[in-house]
């Protein structure tokens, strides 16, 4: 089928433009502050153990996030991906707007964030990283979305049904060319707006509000590192390898090279939070969820 008339710009006035994919980090970072916030005032979830962080700690911690996923992502694609623009054109590595955003890079980032945060404001790092993952996924199924209207990070040729053209008028117009050709490919963009956002939300939804595992230190980030690299994993084998990078050692792709840390990473977490002992649980009835 043929790809959509879709224009990356939504909105053009003058020299400014607003984008979908600048559209779809804020509303995935405004709808994930507001569900995490959530999180922390809701009582029936902290039943051994009292929320990391008030919901005051909460909204300055969105600043922190939003730095950590703008210069982690950034760089990340840069050093994972496209290294070469250090030597070669080093100012583009400040021109995100063109897109180019790396989630292991901006994973990175934001773990650092949280690490930082939780030691200035004295709160429990894995906790802390425990909120953060439950909310995670709608961030990335908005930026998968956007990816597929920019018609970027397009999956392999493919014969399906479902397969699509990544070329149209508009893609001809900005670039003089069809970086995609003229073939069908997956539409692997929507398989990672399913996977890691919507399958991996209701995961961490049940994780959080029907198993109450935020009790357990850790384990609802785990699950998440885990799931999401598992996720990873498997749809790199319809994914498109970035340019350059088709070649790599045992047949892999960087994708899959980023995401085996995460997910050995990620059973670690599950396993030290699920062997750690609990408090009673009347230790949160005197805490107050703001």
């Amino acid at each position: 089928m043929p790809f959509p008339e879709f224009d990356p710009v939504l909105v053009q006035m003058g020299p400014i433009a607003i984008r979908w994919y600048a559209l779809a980090y804020v509303a995935g970072i405004l709808l994930g502050w507001r569900y995490a916030a959530a999180i922390v005032k809701n009582p029936r979830l902290w039943t051994r153990r009292p929320p990391p962080a008030t919901t005051e700690q909460i909204d300055d911690f969105v600043l922190w996030v939003t730095l950590a996923i703008i210069i982690g992502g950034r760089l990340g694609h840069v050093l994972f991906y496209t290294p070469q623009l250090i030597w070669t054109e080093p100012l583009r590595i400040f021109q995100i707007w063109e897109g180019g955003m790396s989630f292991h890079g901006g994973a990175i980032g934001v773990f650092i964030a949280i690490i930082l945060f939780a030691l200035r404001n004295k709160v429990d790092l894995w906790r802390l990283g425990d909120v953060v993952a439950a909310v995670v996924p709608i961030g990335l199924f908005f930026g998968r979305v956007a990816n597929f209207i920019n018609g970027e990070l397009w999956g392999r040729p493919t014969d399906v049904p479902w397969g699509v053209v990544f070329c149209n008028q508009k893609i001809q117009e900005t670039l003089g060319w069809c970086p995609a050709g003229d073939v069908a490919r997956h539409p692997s963009q929507l398989y990672e707006a399913a996977l890691e956002g919507i399958v991996l939300f209701l995961i961490l939804r049940w994780a959080t509000h029907g198993a109450k595992l935020l009790n357990r230190r850790g384990v609802v980030m785990g699950l998440f590192t885990a799931f999401y690299a598992l996720f990873r994993i498997s749809l790199e084998n319809v994914r498109q390898p970035d340019a350059g990078l088709e070649n790599l050692p045992l047949g892999l792709t960087m994708g899959i090279y980023l995401s085996i840390p995460m997910l050995l990473f990620g059973l670690w977490l599950i396993w030290r939070g699920m062997r750690e002992p609990l408090p009673p649980e009347t230790a949160a009835q005197a805490h107050d969820a703001r």
